[in-house]
């Protein structure tokens, strides 16, 4: 575990959870899904679906969309810079889409999108062998315990 990372101890049973995962760099992603997958199986969420979508971008919609039915969502994504600003818009893009997501339905979503400089570093956080990091995983494991956290909480009421 990555110092100063949380130790998250939760029970995920009987929690409709998905997985929201980009289909670009597809080691990385493989990775960051088998983490995700791993990290749900130990807190009892096993049979999870995955749904794949194109690129980073394209998780806000699906996540607008599953929200309804679902108590959490783990979002996958990598964004490796290049030479234009297109990274700049995918990471503020996919950050605003998946908070908005998040916020106006109050369904958690794991954010486990990486924002890269290198190749290197995108396969050193993806969980695979001889990685550092596990983000999808961890990804997994916070959307897990907020949504227990919700659950505990009491319902809202506004004032009209």
């Amino acid at each position: 575990m990555k110092a100063g990372a949380p130790l998250v101890q939760t029970d995920g049973a009987g929690l409709r959870v998905a997985i929201v995962a980009a289909s670009w760099h597809r080691a990385v992603m493989d990775g960051l899904v088998d983490g995700a997958v791993a990290a749900l199986a130990e807190v009892g969420l096993t049979d999870v679906p995955v749904v794949r979508v194109p690129g980073t971008v394209e998780l806000s919609v699906a996540c607008a969309r599953l929200a309804p039915t679902h108590d959490a969502l783990v979002a996958l994504g990598v964004v490796i810079r290049g030479g234009t600003p297109h990274f700049d818009y995918v990471c503020s893009g996919v950050t605003h889409g998946l908070t908005d997501v998040s916020t106006r339905t109050g369904v958690p979503i794991g954010f486990g999108v990486l924002t890269c400089d290198t190749a290197e570093q995108a396969l050193a956080r993806a969980g695979l062998p001889g990685s550092s990091e596990d983000k999808g995983g961890e990804a997994a494991m916070a959307a897990v315990a907020t949504a227990v956290t919700l659950r505990e909480l009491a319902p809202r009421t506004i004032d009209a």
